[in-house]
C-alpha cells in the first residue's frame, strides 16, 4: 500500500515507510520513517506559509499513519495543536532519550485510541506506546482509550472521541 498526498503545488509526497515487523524487537525502516516524517513536516510548513498557524494543525492517522503522526510531532520544530493516533505504535521508540524530551511539543495533547481485539497492531503495542509517551511528555496530556471488541478498524465511539478531541483542541476562530 502506498500512502501519499499531493501538496498545493501538485507534488506527490510519500507518507509511508516499510514495515519490516511489528514485534517489540523487530528491525525498523529508520531511513523510510525519517523521510516520511520530513515529508509530513514539509506539508505542515506549506500550510504555515499559506497562513495556517502550526498551533492550529493536528496530525493524525490510523495504523502506520498514526505511527508517523506521533513520530513527526516528536521531531518537528513546529508547535502543533495535537496528535490523533489510532491503532498505532511509536516508531523508532529506542531513538528517543529516556525520560522527558526537550522539544517544542513536550506539552502536546495526544489522543491515542486502540481496539482490544486488534490482530495486526496488538493492544500491547498501543499500551506500551502510551506508557512511553507519558514518560517523554506531559503525562496529563496523553490520553489512551481502548474500545471493547474493536479489531484493526474503527467504531462510532472512537470517531466520537476523535471529534471531541478535535473540537477541544481546534476551537472555532472568531
Amino acid at each position: 500500500m502506498l500512502l501519499g498526498c499531493r501538496g498545493l503545488d501538485n507534488i506527490l509526497f510519500l507518507l509511508r515507510f516499510d514495515i519490516i515487523g511489528l514485534s517489540p524487537d523487530a528491525q525498523e525502516d529508520e531511513a523510510g520513517i525519517k523521510q516520511a516524517a520530513e515529508n509530513v513536516k514539509s506539508l505542515v510548513e506549506q500550510e504555515v506559509r499559506n497562513g495556517i498557524p502550526s498551533h492550529r494543525i493536528i496530525l493524525g492517522g490510523f495504523s502506520q499513519g498514526g505511527a508517523l503522526a506521533l513520530y513527526t510531532a516528536l521531531t518537528t520544530q513546529q508547535k502543533l495543536a495535537g496528535v490523533l493516533a489510532l491503532s498505532c505504535w511509536l516508531p523508532l521508540r529506542t531513538a528517543f532519550p529516556q525520560g522527558s524530551v526537550n522539544c517544542v511539543n513536550k506539552d502536546i495533547p495526544i489522543l491515542q485510541c486502540h481496539g482490544d481485539c486488534d490482530p495486526l497492531v496488538p493492544l500491547m503495542f498501543g499500551s506500551l506506546t502510551s506508557e512511553r509517551l507519558k514518560t517523554m511528555l506531559n503525562p496529563a496530556n496523553v490520553t489512551f482509550k481502548t474500545y471493547s471488541g474493536m479489531m484493526h478498524s474503527s467504531c462510532i465511539e472512537e470517531m466520537t472521541d476523535a471529534k471531541q478531541f478535535i473540537d477541544k483542541h481546534l476551537p472555532p476562530v472568531d
